[in-house]
């Protein structure tokens, strides 16, 4: 969904018997000549995201951009994203491709590993060794963000149970951020201009109900 110059929609998520669901929500920014743009939607369903299963039994679901000559079914998002859904099975250690021009991230939802050179990772110690270091980098386990350092490949290695991650990477807007609740705009005097149209009704200019 491309929120634009306003889109309103309505969210209606069936879970189990108890209304627990799994998911992930990932928002983008927009760069500042896209801030006003018209709003858009797209509806994806899981038979359309290709998977791709190596030789040694890695498994990916491509949902946004081309890996290992797959296409992702969601297209039109400003940053040019990567997103994938990277299963690897357990002791396997795995080498991912990243553009080097690129920002990326995973988060780690079953499973554990260990993510090889990670800068400034959330729920895990910093890990700054070498494979051949004697210090091993701490486990990235279940509902583990990592972040990485700017590369041309990516290098895992599974824990005793697998692991599953998003691999997240996209290009970088290099633009300032002014943010407060659900807008996002590149400076304070556009950011109070928003809500002030937002307040007299005059900023959902192309307005799509969902």
């Amino acid at each position: 969904m491309t929120a634009g110059s306003g889109i309103i929609h309505q969210e209606m998520p069936k879970g189990d018997q108890a209304g627990r669901m799994h998911g992930f929500q990932l928002w983008g920014n927009l760069p500042s000549s896209l801030k006003m743009t018209s709003p858009r939607y797209q509806e994806v369903k899981a038979a359309d995201i290709p998977e791709i299963t190596d030789d040694d039994g890695t498994h990916v679901h491509v949902v946004c951009g081309d890996f290992w000559g797959k296409k992702g079914p969601v297209d039109g998002v400003a940053a040019d994203p990567v997103y994938l859904d990277v299963s690897i099975a357990p002791g396997h250690r795995k080498t991912l491709p990243v553009e080097t021009t690129r920002h990326a991230f995973a988060y780690v939802f079953a499973g554990s590993g260990k993510f090889c050179n990670a800068s400034g990772p959330l729920a895990v110690p910093t890990e700054a060794v070498q494979w051949l270091d004697t210090t091993p980098p701490v486990d990235a386990d279940n509902r583990s963000l990592i972040l990485f350092d700017r590369g041309n490949e990516v290098t895992v290695q599974a824990g005793e149970d697998g692991i599953r991650f998003l691999l997240v990477s996209g290009k970088p807007l290099e633009e300032p951020v002014a943010w407060y609740g659900p807008i996002v705009m590149n400076t304070q005097e556009q950011l109070r201009q928003a809500f002030t149209e937002l307040r007299e009704g005059t900023f959902l200019k192309n307005t799509q109900r969902n």
